[in-house]
Formats: C-alpha cells, structure tokens, sequence
C-alpha cells in the first residue's frame, strides 16, 4: 500500500522545472499552489489532499486533483464518499481489468512527484512508521491513474487520481510486515528516464504490454530508510517539518 507520502514544493515542481522556463514555473507558484495543501510534509491519503499531478494531456504542466480517484460512472456525492477510500491505491497487476480504473488506465495516467512515502512496520503488536525514500534524496515520480469527474448536482468537476502499487522488493518486504496483507507492497516508483514512457498513449496491445512493462519494484539499492514519530494517535505532529526526521524506538529491533 501507500496511503501516506511526503510531498514538498520543491519535489512537486521537479518535472516542471525541467521542461520550462522561470517564468512558467512563477505561473503555476502563483495560480495552482494556493489550491493544494503544499507543502505535505506528511499526509494521509484517507484525508484526501490536494496537489499536484502531471498528466498525459498535460504532460509538463501539472493540474491540481484529489488523492482517492472517483470514476466518470459515479453518479453522486453519496456513491463518491462510499467509493473514495478504496481508490487511493490501484493494485497494478489490475489495473486494465478492475472496473474502478480500467478507463484511466486505457487512456488516464499520470506522474506524481514525492520526496518519500510512509510505511508501518509491525513489531510486537505495535506499527512503526517508516518514511522511505532515494539515498541521494531527489523527488521521485510514482505511477498514477487520474480521472475528471463531474458533480451532477454542482456541474462542476475534480481531478482525482490514485497510485498504482506494485510487490514489494526485499527491503519493503522488511518494512511492510502487516500480517493482514498477502505479500509487502509498495508504489510504482519510475526510474527518471522511464517517466515520459508512462504518459504515452496505448493504441494496441503492444503499448499496453511497454506500460505494464513498468509495473515492477524499484531496486532496493537505490532506497533507503528511517523511522520517524507516530503518524497516528495522541502523539502525532501533524503536517510539519520535523515530521520525517528519524525518530529512534529503543525497542525496536529491525
């Protein structure tokens, strides 16, 4: 799963620094920011955050959407809420054939650009979270499905989007030890030069084949790791700086 990210300024503005120029970037500071919750030093997808996605419409300006995807066949805001918990995360071994994301698969997906996501590891009976992330500390892009929605009531409309998730490699599977879960997971994480090849549109089985292709785990070489404070209950910080620094538990062995 990942259901809890960090998400600077900085790390979501990585892409668009890359393919624009200054003035571009100051457009989308001033025009999109104040409609995020940036920056996310953590927040829990089950909050349904706002911030920035790069989409294969849009492939090098990014759009503010909704974490929690919500089809283009839900009909109301009841069915939404009902629907919204379960489409934070899109197993990708599915995606092309669950009803909740095959369209967005087809034709719908997206980069969003992290500084490192959460885990919790399991250890005599108590969860420790975990922030993960690349050991030269660069922003990284997960793989994500989006959707447009339109509220019939409203005749408005919201991006959303989810993450697709993928098996964990041999240090998530240290990490994500939750004994309900079937196997560790963990997001699709897409090497740089890898990024663009998500956006490509499919037009026949082989296109489909490149991007299921790029479903898989990213090394563990590349990654690293620390605990940090609790994300849940009285002692958690909120969405502040210091919430990802290490945080020691003496008694935690790992």
């Amino acid at each position: 799963m990942c259901v809890d990210i960090k998400a600077t300024l900085e790390g979501q503005l990585k892409r668009a620094r890359q393919k624009n120029n200054t003035r571009t970037v100051e457009e989308i500071i001033d025009n999109l920011i104040p409609f995020t919750d940036l920056p996310i030093y953590h927040a829990s997808g089950y909050s349904h955050p706002e911030l920035l996605i790069y989409t294969d419409r849009y492939p090098n300006l990014p759009e503010v959407a909704t974490w929690g995807l919500v089809p283009q066949w839900v009909e109301d805001e009841k069915q939404l809420k009902k629907q919204w918990n379960n489409t934070l995360n899109a197993r990708g071994e599915s995606i092309f054939t669950k009803v909740s994301f095959s369209e967005s698969a087809k034709s719908k997906r997206c980069l969003i650009y992290v500084d490192g996501f959460y885990e919790h590891h399991h250890y005599n009976g108590k969860t420790y979270p975990f922030l993960i992330y690349r050991k030269d500390h660069e922003p990284f892009a997960l793989a994500g499905l989006w959707s447009e929605w339109q509220n019939p009531d409203t005749r408005g409309t919201m991006n959303t989007f989810t993450i697709v998730t993928t098996s964990g490699n041999s240090m998530m599977a240290k990490i994500h030890n939750n004994p309900k879960s079937k196997e560790p997971r963990m997001p699709v994480i897409l090497p740089s030069e890898l990024e663009d090849y998500w956006l490509n549109p499919i037009n026949d089985e082989l296109d489909k084949l490149k991007i299921e292709e790029l479903i898989k785990e990213f090394p563990e070489e590349n990654l690293t790791a620390h605990t940090v404070n609790r994300l849940r209950g009285k002692q958690y910080l909120g969405n502040v700086e210091n919430i990802s620094d290490k945080f020691v538990y003496e008694e935690l062995i790992f």
